[in-house]
């Protein structure tokens, strides 16, 4: 991070040369220096590169207020925590202005008095890109004072008259000043209070509680909202609609290797999850999405998939603590415990009350199936069928060590081919292990094998 610029005073940064920028400007220019350059506008983000991103540029520079329409875990609030990035990395505040004044242009009455009073030796300080963000999730109980400001008491109280503007306690939007302020679900405000914004998006000031007060505001507000209620039979006033300047719909990944990519970054694995078992997890959460089982209006959030990454490898991290495994890694044994645990996550339709536990152990059965397919459906997997042609059988189970798979199965000619093709590197038992089981659970899948569910685990036969 480069250091805090040294000056401090007005003078100084009018000697420094410095050039104030409106907000709007400053976004719109930090975002074409990264287009021109080809620099990362928006670390982080996933699948949006050739849908939701041009809009979003194009809106920043029109210098129009936005808003995001998605359902759930689509990313609509890391999207936007990312435009700060497009922020100047300092930018020089009046000293202890509660709305972030500009040195050049003091618009509070407190500033307006300071400036005039110190003249070149106004005090100004700095402020980081990161302290110059706001956000609401809009609730019924937010109040216009939470928003926009109201009479400050205790300055009451020490003697200043109500009529005094700085007595003034002002909320977050105007203390969010010269930077980013966002609402999250913003049909949830109480009408009343989505009126309070209509000066904020159109006048660019504040009004509070009749006083005489014009606060000329700088900044870009931005808002999520769910498509559903973001309409006139929804929750949303018909003037605030028009008040934005441009809306903008999100989505979830569009393709497997994006969800992949995106459970990749987020997921917080305290084992390993080798990648076939990672793309079951992205193939369950696209096949649940996709389920008329579920309510598609509700959506199935990003975070489904996540979790259910971090589950997975949490039953292998268990396994090694129990059976005194060095290195956890995950197999199928550990996929049936994701469907109780999220479960919570996902809305089904009326008709299926009593059979969610059923339909997602459905669903994780056929994702299971297809990755499958994709990776050893063509694979010559006699080596292993052929461990069962005396009719043996193989035990395994959630709380059954790698090690133990692979003496109960015992030397299986083409395991290194069919590490190769999960794209396994082979240097543990444990990899192996879920080389096997897989292999295992894809033959019961293909009717090439039979199982026994017991609670102690399963069992594979011919």
């Amino acid at each position: 991070m480069p250091s805090q610029p040294r000056e401090t005073t007005l003078a100084e940064l009018l000697e420094s040369g410095h050039v104030h920028r409106p907000v709007k400007t400053e976004l719109r220019e930090n975002l074409l220096s990264r287009l021109k350059t080809g620099e990362t506008r928006f670390p982080g983000i996933v699948g949006f590169d050739e849908t939701v991103l041009p809009h979003v540029e194009r809106a920043l520079l029109a210098g129009h207020d936005l808003v995001l329409l998605g359902e759930r875990g689509q990313g609509k609030t890391r999207l936007i925590r990312t435009l700060v990035g497009l922020l100047d990395e300092w930018t020089p505040v009046i000293e202890g202005c509660e709305i972030n004044d500009h040195p050049f242009e003091p618009v509070c009455i407190r500033c307006k008095r300071l400036a005039e009073k110190a003249g070149p030796e106004l005090p100004i300080t700095w402020k980081h890109r990161e302290e110059r963000y706001g956000e609401k999730l809009a609730t019924p109980d937010t109040s216009v004072g939470d928003l926009i400001g109201d009479v400050d008491p205790i300055k009451v109280a020490e003697g200043r008259t109500l009529g005094d503007p700085e007595t003034v306690h002002y909320g977050l939007v105007p203390r969010t000043n010269r930077g980013i302020f966002a609402v999250n679900e913003l049909p949830d405000l109480a009408e009343r209070i989505q009126v309070a914004l209509l000066n904020v998006l159109e006048e660019r000031d504040v009004q509070i509680r009749g006083y005489s007060l014009r606060l000329p505001l700088d900044l870009m507000l931005i808002a999520s909202a769910n498509p559903e209620d973001y309409t006139n039979r929804g929750r949303i006033i018909t003037p605030l609609k028009d008040r934005f300047g441009a809306e903008i719909r999100t989505h979830y990944p569009l393709e497997l290797d994006t969800e992949l990519e995106l459970i990749v970054q987020e997921a917080g694995l305290v084992a390993e999850v080798p990648r076939h078992l990672l793309e079951v997890i992205a193939r369950f959460t696209r096949l649940v999405r996709e389920s008329k089982a579920v309510d598609a209006r509700s959506g199935v959030s990003a975070r489904f998939s996540v979790a259910g990454a971090e589950t997975v490898a949490a039953g292998a991290l268990r396994r090694a603590a129990l059976a005194g495994e060095e290195r956890p890694v995950a197999r199928v044994c550990d996929l049936p415990a994701v469907v109780p645990s999220l479960m919570g996550k996902v809305e089904f339709e009326v008709s299926e009350e009593g059979r969610e536990q059923e339909v997602l152990e459905h669903l994780l059965r056929r994702a299971v199936a297809e990755t499958f397919r994709r990776h050893l459906g063509g694979a010559d997997l006699s080596g292993l069928l052929e461990r069962f042609d005396a009719g043996e059988t193989v035990d395994t189970g959630e709380l059954v060590p790698s090690a133990d798979l692979l003496r109960r199965l015992g030397p299986v000619r083409g395991l290194a081919k069919l590490m190769e093709l999960l794209g396994l590197d082979g240097d543990s038992p444990g990899q192996a292990a879920a080389a096997l089981e897989f292999a295992l659970e894809g033959l019961y899948l293909t009717r090439r094998l039979s199982k026994d569910v017991s609670g102690e685990g399963a069992t594979y036969r011919i």
